[in-house]
């Protein structure tokens, strides 16, 4: 009978926390995504208090700006942290009235292209963006509208790119858990499975670096008229090269290891 109790309540305390769902089997970045999202969670309440003082304060006839920035600055970072904790745990809202009834294999399989294949090459491609876009606000000084509201909204958009990267290390651990139920995953199987993104994030990789050699080998060049150079018209081919090398020496190692075992 306590048995019987003592598993409802773990039950029930798997239904209402998503982080414990599956917790055997999650892997250090999930560990990391989970702590967190938790830590963020308490955001939430913070809001609320906002808004509700917000009310009070108006309907004394004072209006406060800074409160109103404030909850777009609260809501904004709970929010994109709770998308990669949803990647994590599975808590994203999804149609899956013909997915829920696939085998594990199955459900692997499709979740593998999913994040491999669509969810991360867009992950990247808007952390890409919005280094660029937060290291204009940060240049500017951007500030609030309001006169006294926050000034310093370069900080809120200098966050964007960190919680992107959070959602990114969500989508490869997910990723690799998924590779996991259907091979022992080695380097090759998991750019495979990533193979857009993979070519994507060594393609900005390979970039970043000519750019600046570029910078550091032509001080008197400006910064704008870098990206025109020869040297960088080619770096889709120099990432492809680049995943290409990482795959074959992964694969033959894998294979020599295959053989010695």
């Amino acid at each position: 009978m306590e048995k019987a109790n003592t598993d409802m309540i773990d039950q029930v305390v798997v239904i209402s926390d998503p982080g414990d769902r599956n917790r055997e089997n999650h892997l250090l970045g999930d560990r990391v995504v989970i702590a967190v999202g938790n830590i963020a969670a308490w955001l939430f309440p913070v809001l609320m208090i906002a808004i509700v003082s917000q009310i009070f304060l108006r309907k004394a006839g004072v209006n406060q700006a800074w409160l109103d920035d404030a909850q777009w600055w609260i809501y904004g970072s709970a929010l994109l942290t709770g998308f990669g904790y949803a990647i994590t745990t599975d808590s994203h809202v999804r149609v899956d009235i013909l997915h829920e009834h696939y085998s594990v294999r199955k459900k692997a399989k499709i979740e593998v292209f999913g994040l491999g294949w669509l969810l991360l090459p867009f992950l990247i491609m808007m952390t890409d963006f919005l280094l660029h876009y937060s290291y204009a606000s940060f240049i500017a000084r951007e500030g609030s509208d309001s006169a006294n509201g926050l000034h310093r909204l370069y900080l809120l958009k200098m966050l964007m790119p960190i919680l992107f990267g959070v959602a990114i290390l969500a989508a490869i651990t997910a990723l690799k858990r998924n590779v996991m139920m259907l091979v022992e995953p080695k380097m090759w199987h998991l750019i495979i499975a990533a193979f857009p993104s993979a070519w994507f994030f060594a393609e900005r990789a390979v970039y970043y670096m000519l750019w600046w050699f570029v910078r550091f080998t032509n001080p008197e060049i400006k910064p704008r008229r870098i990206g025109r150079e020869a040297l960088l018209d080619d770096t889709m081919w120099y990432g492809l090269a680049v995943i290409i090398l990482i795959f074959a020496i992964s694969f033959v190692m894998a294979r020599r290891n295959t053989a010695k075992a």
